[in-house]
């Protein structure tokens, strides 16, 4: 029999995963987190132009240079940050980005910071680099504990804070005050902040999306082409960050990637260097499902605060509730899979038509009426 590497024996396949691949034929999948957009025309264009012009081959470890110096442009005009073009390291999606960024920092035995319930990937990119994850609870109204957070700064073994807002799977957005309060506590105790900002263009309503590395220079900003550009299959996303985390970051991806697509890479340079008003589409759209789903949940009694951001819903259900709705045909993620506090939840996507979910509303009720 096999023997396999302790690192890989304490993690296990993501329960997002779990869900939709044991679920029913013609269930609506309320599962994943994937825009249903098809990519722009503008940006499938500039890749077949780059397939076209024979731009297949390898590119720079940390990215092709155009690419990297029009993300830099982005994060001045758009989020207020700093960063020259060889601050940029271009990666395979976000996921791609806190791998890099995870195993430059984190050594043995230190700790990892993220909020629970939070994204999947945290705690087991913690594991697998070595790391200890530790989530910290998040307040009831599903936003930021503050203070809780400044006592796990305080341990000496605490290396670093994923910070992610708007936030996956609760679809909360901190405000400016308690992003500030993070990334200044944080630095007190030496703490390197992670600021997943995959979901910054989806913020509803008056809710304002604030860049956490505005706040300080111990902060590495992750972000992607997946969600804001309907692009998560071509992979593309990065990471800015000062000059000498950015040296080590590449020497992992090096390594385990060598670079990502140059055809994809092509794509994401049209896509943030052209047309915007793709997004504005998409923005309207979720947040018309958004209101659809949460008036519908709640007119059945369900408990769910309104999301401000992002494109998920994030109910209280309980677990024998969850399956029964997954048997009725619509697929959702149990609330235990993004960590100990999210028992009692689960979380909804609202990725999918306005069709999908009054459907998918006409199930859960046959469940819970």
């Amino acid at each position: 029999m096999t023997e396999f590497a302790s690192r890989v024996k304490a993690i296990d396949i993501s329960g997002i995963r779990k869900m939709f691949e044991s679920a029913a034929p013609g269930s609506i999948n309320m599962g994943l987190g994937q825009p249903d957009f098809d990519t722009p025309d503008n940006i499938k264009n500039a890749a077949v132009k780059a397939i076209a012009e024979g731009k297949t081959g390898y590119t720079n470890n940390a990215g092709i240079d155009e690419l990297r110096a029009a993300v830099a442009r982005k994060l001045k005009t758009e989020n207020g940050l700093s960063y020259e073009p060889a601050d940029i390291l271009i990666t395979a999606g976000g996921s791609g980005a806190l791998h890099a960024a995870i195993f430059s920092l984190v050594e043995n035995g230190q700790k990892v910071v993220f909020n629970n319930p939070g994204f999947v990937s945290y705690g087991s990119l913690a594991t697998l680099a070595g790391g200890i994850p530790d989530p910290v609870a998040l307040k009831p109204d599903l936003h930021l504990d503050v203070e809780a957070l400044k006592e796990h700064f305080s341990d000496k073994n605490t290396k670093v804070m994923i910070l992610n807002s708007p936030a996956n799977p609760t679809g909360a957005v901190e405000t400016k005050e308690t992003i500030k309060a993070v990334v200044e506590s944080a630095a007190d105790y030496g703490v390197t902040v992670l600021s997943d900002e995959v979901y910054e263009k989806f913020c509803y309503g008056d809710t304002e999306f604030v860049s956490a590395g505005t706040f300080g220079d111990n902060v590495v900003t992750i972000n992607a082409a997946s969600k804001t550009y309907a692009m998560t299959g071509w992979r593309i996303g990065f990471m800015a960050a000062s000059r000498e985390i950015i040296d080590q970051a590449v020497k992992i991806q090096q390594y385990s990637l060598a670079c990502p697509t140059s055809i994809a890479q092509y794509a994401a340079l049209e896509a943030y260097t052209g047309d915007q008003s793709s997004i504005g589409v998409m923005k309207k759209e979720y947040e018309a499902r958004r209101n659809l789903l949460i008036g519908g949940l709640r007119e059945m009694g369900i408990s769910v605060d309104m999301p401000e951001g992002a494109f998920y819903a994030f109910p209280k259900l309980e677990p024998d509730t969850v399956m029964k709705i997954v048997a009725a045909g619509v697929i959702i993620t149990p609330g235990a899979a993004f960590g100990s506090k999210g028992v009692g939840y689960a979380r909804m996507s609202y990725a999918t038509s306005q069709e999908n979910i009054r459907i998918a509303l006409d199930r859960i009720r046959t469940v819970v009426k």
